[in-house]
């Protein structure tokens, strides 16, 4: 159930107690006009956190504390621009320059700084989510929320102070060489870092990004700065809106849509976005999240309307091209679907492994084994830092079987269900693989995995039923087949003639006849059923 008010009423250390005193697991959604942040709980200790379009403060905290060099992170951050799933802590263990250890200590700094910042948030509002859980990629860390708390009332009292000077991130300053050439000795470090950036075009948002800084201290530096008299404010980077109440509920609902979004409450997320659309007609953010909307509620032709649109209007992104082609997939247009998913790899998605999943999927449903086989390779090679996601082992085992290599199916789908203990289609796949290989036991010990990870899936009871039929066991083969066409009516013409057959066993005639018709209605040319019903007739 999720827990939602406004940061006026509860400010983020009463919920960060609350959620911490009652063991919560889940995701703590804030907005504060054009920004947002998140905070993952497991069993009430802060396990992740981030800000949303931050940047990624881990290799600024380690050139700042000495561990590298600023030539050593610039050297690593060219090499992640070439494969966009690749982390920078993880390339720079990988190359030698910290340890596991130092990375798992500043991923936890990272992560107290962005609650710290969080902190100094005193109005906009808070969505709690339960049971939901950070992104695999995450390295995740095990925080007392309380052990914060001290540190971030320090940090709000400091920045009420600072903002009467630094209201805003689009504020310019400039700054007065001569007189801070004179007293260079009186600045901190910090300061003298944000001084040297200060050229009367940088916003403090600017300032930000190009120190490495974290929020709270750049503004610290400058408060102390404009307090010795070393800088003037000369601006704002961002023109003043005419109306700002109005382009301050835009930023609000705007925020509150990613937030449900994030957290799976559609409908509370479309209802954000269009109010968006109505206070800013065609704003692109807001209708890239409807149309991510509708996909995830299966209206495709409603996603491809509001995507389409996008892409006429230009920046047609890689994310945009997609997720048009996703849902152009959905529909059947499977042609249109593969042109529009090319460009998507043209247009700068070739580092993207899910866009060449997408491929291979298109490829397959095209009836282009080959082309499936290569495209799903390449979507193995583009995630390198990660195991590939549970549809490319789904896909994969499929292609590997449907081209009669059935081990390597095998395989596939072991080291995916490996991956993915949860992924029950990946567990009934691996059955049903198994099976063709003549390995009964392990066929039903995999089905009976895939039934206790989601007792809605048909195939597995399929499988289950198919294991009991091959060892005459008709009670349970019967008992499972049911429960398969219950969850699918239309699964297969096996499943009617086999349930056809275990019915005439029984001597249920005439449901055994309506099975195996049934079979010939999905398959004219099933021999088997309609070899059954011929000999009924004969009998008659």
């Amino acid at each position: 159930m999720a827990i939602k008010g406004s940061l006026r009423e509860a400010s983020l250390p009463d919920v960060l107690q609350l959620l911490a005193m009652g063991k919560k697991t889940g995701c703590l959604s804030v907005t504060y006009r054009n920004n947002f942040g998140y905070v993952y709980f497991d069993k009430g200790r802060i396990s992740y956190a981030a800000i949303v379009n931050r940047r990624d403060r881990l290799g600024d905290i380690l050139v700042k504390s000495g561990v590298i060099s600023r030539a050593q992170l610039e050297d690593v951050i060219a090499e992640q621009t070439k494969s966009r799933d690749r982390r920078v802590g993880e390339l720079l263990v990988e190359r030698g320059l910290i340890t596991r250890d130092q990375l798992h200590q500043q991923i936890r700094v990272q992560i107290e700084e962005a609650v710290y910042f969080l902190f100094t948030w005193t109005q906009g509002s808070f969505s709690f989510e339960a049971d939901v859980v950070p992104d695999l990629q995450d390295l995740l860390v095990s925080i007392n929320p309380e052990s914060l708390l001290l540190e971030g009332a320090r940090r709000v009292d400091e920045w009420s102070v600072i903002e009467k000077k630094v209201p805003s991130f689009d504020v310019v300053f400039e700054l007065d060489h001569a007189k801070f050439a004179a007293a260079e000795e009186e600045v901190s470090p910090d300061q003298r870092a944000i001084a040297v950036l200060v050229d009367g075009r940088r916003d403090v948002a600017q300032l930000v990004e190009e120190s490495g800084m974290v929020e709270f201290d750049v503004g610290k530096a400058i408060y102390g700065l404009l307090t010795a008299g070393f800088l003037h404010r000369v601006g704002r980077t961002k023109p003043q809106p005419s109306d700002p109440k109005s382009e301050q509920k835009v930023q609000e609902h705007r925020n509150l849509g990613v937030a449900f979004y994030r957290t799976g409450m559609l409908d509370e997320a479309l209802r954000e976005f269009r109010r968006v659309h109505e206070l800013l007609a065609g704003d692109p953010v807001g209708r890239f999240y409807t149309a991510l909307i509708f996909l995830r509620q299966d209206k495709p032709q409603e996603a491809v309307s509001v995507l389409q649109e996008l892409a006429m209007r230009g920046g047609t992104g890689v994310a945009v091209l997609h997720n048009l082609a996703l849902a152009l997939e959905r529909l059947g247009r499977l042609d249109e679907a593969r042109q529009v998913n090319d460009e998507a790899i043209a247009r700068g998605g070739d580092a993207d492994g899910l866009v060449h999943l997408s491929r291979g999927v298109l490829a397959l449903r095209l009836g282009d084994l080959a082309g499936a086989d290569e495209a799903l390779a390449v979507a193995r090679d583009r995630f390198t830092t990660r195991p590939p996601p549970a549809p490319w082992f789904h896909f994969a085992g499929l292609v590997a079987a449907f081209r009669g290599d059935v081990e390597r199916a095998e395989a596939i789908l072991r080291d995916g269900t490996s991956v993915h203990p949860r992924a029950a289609v990946l567990h009934a796949n691996h059955a049903a693989v198994l099976e063709r290989l003549g390995r009964f036991d392990a066929a039903a010990q995999a089905a009976q995995q895939a039934v206790l990870e989601d007792p809605q899936l048909a195939p597995a009871f399929k499988t289950q039923g198919d294991l009991h039929y091959r060892a005459g066991r008709f009670d349970e083969a019967l008992e499972s087949f049911t429960r398969a066409l219950r969850l699918a009516p239309s699964l297969g013409p096996d499943l009617h003639v086999k349930l056809g057959n275990l019915r005439f066993r029984r001597q249920d005639v005439r449901d055994a006849a309506a099975h195996w018709e049934r079979a010939l209605q999905l398959d004219a040319s099933n021999a088997a059923a309609r070899a059954n019903l011929d000999a009924l007739a004969e009998a008659r």
